[in-house]
């Protein structure tokens, strides 16, 4: 991975900074990574999501949008994890925190597992409330999807409530199966003291407004009380003891080869060959792989194998010169291949990889009449319909109408990744270039004139523009990608996110249905 994004990543993972972590801990409270760790199995690995998210907003000063989420097993069963950051302006939300939360809500939903909410947060950052409060997914959906686990899906929500829980975002407890509260450092309450001194006259402390023992012993809202952070995460780890055990795990075969250089098997020019079997050797076990059609349209690479023991349905896109083909581009014979080896995973009931690195659809007169767009629309449609499991690891190229066909976010695949070098955009800079500024640049030419100043101008801001919005780091600040990933980790991390789709019925998710 490179350095840069090391760094960057590690100084997102310290939050408010030191200052505020000490701060934290001298209230007596664990730091929200500090209660992950505490609450997931010893040793297991928390699969972070939207680390990156508004990472280059509010200048700086919101570092994962001061909510951690994730996943990771708690007795060994799969979880997801939602946890506010009280050393980011107490933990408050931003308008990126309400979508982190959606996410990790859908899931929980679309996979079928547990979800845990570490409450610890001062409630909505006034200043942003307008990107927060209303809207089809503001913070509202939240609570529906609260709503939706309870009474429709019969998914665990438990809500331990390790701080202050003011306002609206009360409800997410309110509405959650279990909610343990932390004596002496938690609030629950529709307002604070000063916000009840001020509509009603009425003065009194927090711990007698919605403390502890108020909502244990007298309101009833609560179920639980700690007596410090380390009890309420032990309850929660009891709770899950009491769950039905989890699913058996099966013996797999390790890679064809290691993974310690997969990162260098991409060229240092995105736009150069590879072979895509390089990646795949090092990535899915060695045992049990079969390729499909390996002759017909080689430019997609559709194949039979196994994760960690688990089977999937692999789809990747092969690069350089296939003669007469080119590696990336979808063609008619390819799509039509790909919407016939996803219907077969479909029937199978096999989860889908998809490991992208595509550079769109076809183009031309000969493309069109073949009915390329035809084609395209099969392989979209066999794809968006499937209801079997789809995780999405992107490597280099993301572009047009490819990605999209290669179950790009919008298709609404359970999981979505990316490695350093991932670069999701309509097009590259380059191709924009020709897009927008041929005409003008053909008739200079003809004309025998030079490139005007300004023309030039435009012409190096629209390459660095693409450059900055094709980065990786950008598209995960935006939430187009779940996790930016280390490559020597693809194996580890495919593995997590297929074990934890692995606990969805097999009949269309009635998830999908209610979203």
């Amino acid at each position: 991975m490179p350095e840069t994004l090391r760094l960057l990543e590690d100084r997102l993972r310290e939050g408010g900074g030191p200052k505020k972590i000490d701060k934290q801990h001298s209230a007596g409270k664990l730091t929200a990574r500090e209660r992950i760790t505490r609450l997931l199995d010893p040793g297991a690995h928390f699969l972070e999501i939207g680390l990156l998210i508004a990472y280059d907003l509010y200048d700086g000063q919101a570092p994962a949008a001061g909510v951690v989420t994730g996943i990771g097993k708690i007795e060994g069963r799969p979880a997801v994890v939602v946890a506010n950051d009280a050393t980011v302006k107490a933990g408050s939300w931003w308008p990126e925190t309400i979508t982190k939360i959606l996410r990790a809500q859908e899931i929980a939903m679309r996979n079928r597992i547990p979800i845990v909410y570490l409450v610890d947060s001062a409630g909505v950052n006034l200043p942003y409330q307008d990107g927060i409060f209303p809207g089809q997914y503001g913070a509202g959906r939240i609570f529906f999807y609260n709503s939706l686990m309870r009474r429709k899906l019969r998914i665990p929500q438990i809500a331990a409530v390790m701080g202050p829980c003011i306002a609206g975002g009360a409800y997410l407890p309110a509405l959650s199966d279990v909610i343990i509260m932390v004596e002496k450092t938690s609030f629950m309450g529709l307002g604070g003291p000063n916000l009840v001194k001020g509509a009603t006259g009425q003065t009194i402390d927090q711990e007698s407004l919605g403390g502890a023992h108020l909502h244990n012993a007298t309101s009833g809202v609560a179920h639980y009380a700690a007596k410090d952070d380390a009890e309420c995460l032990a309850m929660i780890r009891t709770r899950f003891r009491q769950m039905p055990a989890p699913l058996p795990q099966p013996t797999g075969t390790e890679p064809a080869e290691a993974a310690d250089d997969i990162a260098a098997i991409l060229p240092p020019d995105h736009r150069l060959p590879y072979r895509m079997e390089d990646v795949l050797e090092r990535i899915f076990d060695r045992d049990d792989f079969i390729e499909f059609q390996p002759e017909f349209a080689p430019e997609l690479l559709c194949a039979n194998a196994r994760l960690n023991g688990h089977p999937v349905a692999l789809i990747a896109n092969r690069r350089g010169f296939l003669r007469p083909r080119i590696g990336g581009i979808i063609y008619t014979e390819s799509a039509r291949k790909a919407a016939y080896f996803v219907d077969a995973a479909e029937r199978a009931g096999t989860p889908i990889i998809y490991i992208q690195d595509v550079s769109g659809f076809m183009i031309g007169s000969e493309a069109e009449s073949g009915g390329i767009i035809r084609a395209g629309a099969e392989m979209v449609e066999t794809m968006s319909t499937a209801s079997v499991p789809r995780i999405i690891l992107t490597i280099n190229h993301a572009s047009g109408a490819g990605y999209y066909a290669m179950a790009g976010q919008g298709f609404d695949p359970n999981f979505t990744f990316s490695w350093p070098t991932a670069r999701i955009g309509v097009m590259e800079g380059d191709s924009a270039v020709k897009a927008l500024f041929s005409v003008e640049l053909d008739r200079l030419k003809k004309a025998g004139e030079p490139i005007p100043p300004e023309l030039a101008e435009s012409i190096d801001k629209t390459r660095a523009d693409y450059e900055r919005w094709l980065d990786a780091k950008y598209a995960a600040a935006r939430g187009h990608c779940d996790a930016i990933i280390n490559p020597s980790d693809s194996r580890a991390v495919l593995t997590q996110a297929l074990e934890v789709t692995l606990h969805r019925p097999r009949a269309v998710a009635l998830a999908l249905e209610l979203l």
